[in-house]
């Protein structure tokens, strides 16, 4: 093999090598800063979201968290009653939970039965799922205070949320879900299709 034959492998490699490089530069910094997937571990959002529903998260609208520090991004915008976050748990600051967000700093909220109210007004709420029969419990009220929201899971009944271990910090905030990408049902060992692509709302 020739002198020049050797420096055009060389080159070649190297062009390969910085194209891989390159994308994983770039894949890194769209899964830190931007967009996220997520699984869905437990019911506690049926039925708006089921066990086994794999999603992608908008990190960049709460302001991204930078990886290895506190800074955060200035945030497109917050949280809004209706969204559905994923934050890390208080309890550990560690684990990721998905609930909806009911309440936002300054709102106060009231659980009578099966009927929400925030600021006394009565929520239309067609996505929550109760179980029949089940004695129910109120709760507050109840005023989120400053730099916290409050989440609830759609599966009222079926859900550790905000109810039990208070207001969440938006500090912990790390996306606002956005679509599924995939959905397996685990007890048939099957894929549900007909989730795929769908919105979360």
């Amino acid at each position: 093999m020739s002198r020049q034959e050797k420096a055009a492998k060389k080159s070649k490699l190297r062009e390969y090598i910085e194209i891989i490089v390159t994308a994983v530069v770039l894949a890194l910094f769209v899964r830190a800063l931007i967009i996220q997937s997520y699984h869905i571990p437990s019911e506690s959002m049926e039925d708006t979201l089921l066990k086994g529903d794999f999603l992608f998260a908008n990190k960049f609208i709460y302001g991204a968290k930078v990886p290895f520090c506190d800074w955060r991004f200035p945030a497109v915008r917050k949280p809004k009653p209706g969204d559905i976050v994923i934050f890390k748990f208080p309890g550990d600051r560690k684990t990721d939970y998905i609930k909806r967000c009911v309440a936002v700093e300054g709102q106060t909220i009231e659980l009578k039965g099966k009927k929400m109210f925030v600021d006394g007004v009565q929520l239309k709420e067609d996505f929550a799922k109760y179980t029949h029969n089940m004695p129910r419990r109120n709760y507050g009220p109840f005023t989120v205070p400053s730099g916290h929201i409050f989440v609830f899971g759609d599966n009222r009944d079926n859900s550790y949320d905000s109810r039990f271990w208070g207001s969440l910090d938006m500090k912990l905030l790390r996306g606002k879900a956005l679509f599924i990408y995939f959905s397996i049902d685990y007890k048939k060992h099957w894929l549900r299709f007909s989730r795929i692509g769908d919105i979360i709302k």
